[in-house]
């Protein structure tokens, strides 16, 4: 799909402005402008990260090329300053609703995997002061999580850089699928409430590489192992007042350059093998900020309120989810053994 084609058309036949009206009355936020509206504003979003715009001013001078009401930078700046981002983020999960498949009914365990990361986006300090980040450094978080290879969007969330990815991984969660993630996810008692809960919620995290295994006892295996792993044990995690209240399977495998890499998983039906090929699939999350980095405009920000902020960036994931939807419909009358995969593509817009 070529950078050219305007997406406004596209985007108002998915989702008009009828569509919007409900979540700005439960906002309760009234739009009293007439020359430039709140839906003007997801339009003018949507384009900025589809055509990669470089900010309100180079905005102002392209939005009319794409059929939009053409208005100065300044007044894009109060809208996108003034409008919740509440509104966009409802917008984007009415996308992922029209976009994406229908979520299977799972009637035994699941077997779909739920990929949960987080990915940092960064400015100046003076630019976004209610985020500092690091040193001179400000910025955002948006905790994501997608559904396997398929890349599919199923759930975002935002906080300030500072926020710690474990305390927004509530947020993600959904018993429906198999949870993966990275060490930032490892807390040994979140683990005990995954196993206890009615609905017992599966995951594979990686631990650090300094948890300790408290009773640790081997599992039967009447073959060696293959490939790179190295042990498959039960045991509880962590000692003292960190020690888990349950007993945890623990895969530990090579990464290629021998660092061992330390799975923790309620999932006993899997061989080892299996565990790790669930855990390698973590990298798709990877492409995912990659790609919605490099194509979608994500790490220019251009606004410095919440608002302004959050707004563009939830914008960019929805036009993300319909990019990948229009993407997957037009191969759907290939064979299956012709069609493209996720990193195909990622590769399309590389």
């Amino acid at each position: 799909m070529k950078k050219s084609t305007s997406l406004s058309n596209i985007l108002q036949l998915v989702i008009p402005e009828e569509k919007m009206l409900p979540f700005l009355e439960e906002l309760k936020y009234i739009d009293v402008a007439r020359k430039f509206t709140v839906y003007d504003l997801f339009l003018f979003l949507a384009e900025a990260a589809f055509q990669q715009w470089e900010g309100y001013r180079d905005g102002e001078q392209r939005m009319a090329l794409c059929g939009q009401r053409s208005v100065d930078h300044s007044t894009l700046s109060k809208k996108a300053k003034d409008v919740p981002f509440q509104l966009f983020k409802r917008l984007l999960d009415l996308m992922i609703g029209l976009c994406n498949r229908k979520t299977r009914r799972v009637l035994g365990i699941p077997k779909e995997l739920l990929i949960v990361d987080s990915t940092t986006i960064t400015v100046g300090l003076g630019r976004l002061t209610w985020a500092p980040h690091k040193g001179q450094k400000a910025g955002v978080k948006l905790h994501v999580g997608i559904i396997g290879d398929q890349g599919e969007l199923h759930k975002v969330t935002e906080t300030t850089g500072y926020e710690p990815d474990l305390k927004s991984c509530p947020d993600l969660l959904d018993r429906r699928f198999i949870l993966v993630a990275d060490r930032s996810y490892g807390k040994h008692k979140l683990f005990d409430s995954y196993q206890e809960q009615e609905n017992r919620q599966y995951f594979v995290i990686r631990l650090r590489d300094n948890t300790t295994f408290t009773n640790p006892i081997s599992r039967c295996r009447k073959r060696p192992f293959s490939g790179s792993i190295k042990q498959d044990l039960t045991c509880q995690l962590g000692k003292n007042m960190a020690l888990s209240q349950n007993r945890f399977r623990v895969v530990i495998l090579e990464d290629p350059k021998g660092n061992p890499v330390i799975l923790a998983t309620n999932l006993h039906w899997y061989s080892p093998e299996g565990i790790a090929e669930i855990y390698k699939k973590r990298w798709q999350i990877e492409v995912f900020f990659r790609w919605i980095k490099q194509h979608l405009n994500i790490p220019k920000l251009f606004g410095t309120t919440p608002n302004a902020v959050y707004g563009q960036l939830y914008t960019a994931l929805l036009i993300y989810v319909l990019l990948k939807f229009l993407f997957e419909q037009g191969n759907a009358a290939v064979h299956p053994s012709a069609k493209l995969t996720f990193v195909d593509f990622d590769r399309l817009f590389t």
